[in-house]
This record gives structure tokens, C-alpha cells and sequence, in this order.
């Protein structure tokens, strides 16, 4: 008979220690690895945002200052809350669904178009996008909702995260914002896989998914233009596109050298969305593959280890945390490199910007919260090697 007992755990559960126990449970690995992107979105801002402060007449490093200090804050957000045990880690993401969702909902009576043809942002004196925080939490209440079905007699909690989710993807649309709302049913769609769907219902979604692709088109004129430009035979060298793809072109394997680059001159968005183009050109084609393999890394190591876990919601909602994460990371490089039509979309830890560096170290906090080892991963593995 095969004698599997709960003494021999690895030493960290006993721990008295929050601390203690923490270091011993958590992804140091994907830990380390966001600190790297993060130290990358410092390097690149040095290098993409002092012209975008010469032109607006700041002090040279005023973006630099104001990435730094978010760097900061976001790592501490990382930690603070992979501290947290999943309980604790998936009310307070369900608090921060609820307040985010009703802050998008108020974005056309109350918010700011900085003339982006979209109303996305509230004004404070510093810009906030609630849409990013809304991410973050909808991953949360919905792996918690599909967690429930599974219990004997539990609410219909597929059904209902379908039609929260729905809400949320009305919620962008109205914006507009289809980027983030196709975003969000990729990650819903990579949950309900991870909650077991048959795959008929996976093709099905899928479908969801290109007929919301195929609606934008058909109604939104801006969507069109940038799916047509993307089609076109040739690229404008003027567009954001055009300037990206020279940029690619000049950078090569090894880059220009550090603050070589011009392109960053020319892109209005260099510090942002298109800052993949600045390292491109600066840093060249074997940088980028590397910060590439950062974002594969974090996301491919979260799902290999929600694999193992036998906590309906933890696997759930991981799931769709990682793939929130990744799926963002290759849509803003996808386009960069042209594999993608134009879509305004941050890069997690790199791009510049409060709300999205804030979401994403809310997001990964959640996701190293619910991917930290647990007893019942020993002797999981115990069986496993047995």
C-alpha cells in the first residue's frame, strides 16, 4: 500500500512567517522575470520618452521620472499581493471587477477624449484607464463563478460568467475600444477551456470571437482603415506602421546603439504603444526576441503550473490572468512587426503609462497568488512520481 502522509511537505508551510512561507511558495523564477521586463520599460523610457518631454517643453526626464516611480509602485503591488492566499486574493479582485466596471460604465458621461476618436480615460490630473483594471478583476469573478458549477448543486456559474463577460465586451465596445474587448473574450474563452469545455463549444467561441472581428469592420469606419491598411500591398512610410517597420529595418540583429535611434523623433507613440520599435531600432532583433522570450517565459510557466492544481478556481482564473498577459504582450509586438493590423495597446512593464503598469502588476500579483505551492502540489507530485 502506497503511504502518502502530509508531514513530509517541503519545509515553508509550517512557517510561521507570512513572509517566510511566501518566499518558499511563490514563482521566484516568474518573480525574477518580471523584475527583467520591468528593468526593460526602465531602459526603454530613457530611450523613448525624452523627446516626447523636449516636444511638449518638460524637463528632459520628466516621462522618465513619473516610469520609475510606477516601476516602483507596481513591483510593490506584485509582491503585496502574491502574499495574499486565494481567498483573500479573489475577494479583492471581485471588489476591484465591481468598482472598475462601473467607472467604465460612467466613461461617457464623465470621461476625457484626448482626441483619440475614443472616451477611455478619466482626467484627475493624471490620466486614469479603468478598462485596465477591469481586466485584472473580470478574470477573478469569473474563474470564481465557473468554479462554483463545479460543486454539487452550484449555480450556473458558466452561464453567468458568459453573460458578465458579455457585459464587459458591450461595456469596451461602446468606447470604443475592440482591442480590449476581443482581449477579453480570448482570455474568457482560455478559461472556459481550462474549466473543461468540449471542444465544439471552444470552436464555437472561437467563432464569437471572429464575428466580433467581422462587426467592427462593417460598423466602425476607423476599425476598417486600419484592417485595410493592414491588407494593403505596401505601407505608408508616414504612418505609425511605416515608421515601425523602417525603424525594424535600420535597427537589424544588433541595433544602432543606445540613443542612436531616430525613429522615436518621428512616432507619436513611441513610448507607448509602438515602443517595441524604438528597441528594434536601438538595441536590434536578438533584444527583442529576448524581451519575447521574458513574456513567453511568465505566461507558458503560470499555465504549466495551474496544470497541476486541483483548485477549481485557482486554475480558472489563472488561466485567464496568464492569458490576459500574454495574449496583450503578442497583440502590441504582432503589431509592431506588422503581423497585426494597428491596434493601441500597451505593452505590460514596458510601455509607458500609470494604469497599465498599475493593472499589470495587479494581474500578475493575482496570478503569483494563485500559482504559489500549496501541500496539496507535494503531494500531487508524490502521486505523480509514483
Amino acid at each position: 500500500m502506497t503511504d502518502i502522509s502530509y508531514h513530509a511537505a517541503p519545509a515553508g508551510y509550517g512557517d510561521p512567517s507570512i513572509l517566510g512561507r511566501w518566499w518558499r511558495t511563490v514563482d521566484k523564477l516568474s518573480l525574477g522575470a518580471l523584475a527583467l521586463l520591468i528593468l526593460v520599460g526602465l531602459l526603454m523610457s530613457f530611450a523613448a520618452s525624452v523627446p516626447l518631454a523636449e516636444k511638449r517643453g518638460l524637463p528632459p526626464f520628466y516621462f522618465v521620472t513619473r516610469h520609475v516611480v510606477f516601476a516602483v509602485v507596481a513591483y510593490a503591488v506584485i509582491v503585496a499581493i502574491s502574499v495574499m492566499p486565494p481567498d483573500q486574493a479573489r475577494r479583492n479582485g471581485v471588489r476591484l471587477f465591481l468598482f472598475a466596471f462601473v467607472a467604465v460604465l460612467f466613461l461617457p458621461a464623465f470621461g476625457t477624449d484626448f482626441g483619440k476618436g475614443a472616451v477611455r480615460w478619466y482626467s484627475f490630473g493624471i490620466s486614469v484607464q479603468p478598462s485596465e483594471f477591469l481586466k485584472p478583476g473580470l478574470a477573478v469573478l469569473t474563474g470564481w463563478m465557473m468554479a462554483a458549477a463545479l460543486r454539487p448543486g452550484g449555480p450556473p456559474g458558466v452561464a453567468m460568467s458568459f453573460l458578465v463577460t458579455l457585459a464587459v465586451v458591450a461595456s469596451l465596445a461602446i468606447q470604443p475600444d475592440f482591442g480590449q474587448a476581443l482581449l477579453v473574450v480570448a482570455a474568457w474563452g482560455a478559461m472556459f477551456f481550462a474549466w473543461g469545455a468540449p471542444i465544439l463549444l471552444i470552436v464555437g467561441f472561437v467563432g464569437l470571437g471572429v464575428g466580433l472581428v467581422w462587426f467592427a469592420y462593417t460598423n466602425f469606419e476607423y476599425v476598417a482603415s486600419r484592417i485595410d491598411d493592414f491588407l494593403a500591398p505596401e505601407i505608408d512610410p508616414t504612418s505609425q506602421i511605416g515608421y515601425a517597420t523602417t525603424a525594424i529595418q535600420k535597427g537589424g540583429l544588433f541595433g544602432v546603439g543606445a540613443g542612436e535611434g531616430s525613429v522615436k523623433w518621428s512616432l507619436p507613440d513611441a513610448h507607448t504603444d509602438f515602443v517595441m520599435a524604438v528597441a528594434a531600432e536601438e538595441y536590434g532583433l536578438l533584444f527583442c526576441v529576448a524581451v519575447i522570450g521574458l513574456y513567453l517565459f511568465v505566461t507558458l510557466r503560470a499555465l504549466t503550473r495551474l496544470m497541476r492544481e486541483r483548485d477549481a478556481f485557482a486554475r480558472v482564473a489563472g488561466a485567464g490572468l496568464a492569458v490576459l498577459f500574454g495574449v496583450q504582450a503578442f497583440i502590441n509586438i504582432g503589431v509592431t512587426f506588422t503581423l497585426l493590423p494597428a491596434k493601441g495597446m500597451t505593452l505590460p512593464f514596458i510601455s509607458y503609462g500609470g494604469s497599465s503598469m498599475l493593472a499589470s502588476g495587479i494581474a500578475m500579483g493575482l496570478l503569483l497568488s494563485l500559482t504559489r505551492r500549496r501541500p496539496q502540489d507535494h503531494v500531487t507530485d508524490r502521486l505523480g512520481r509514483r
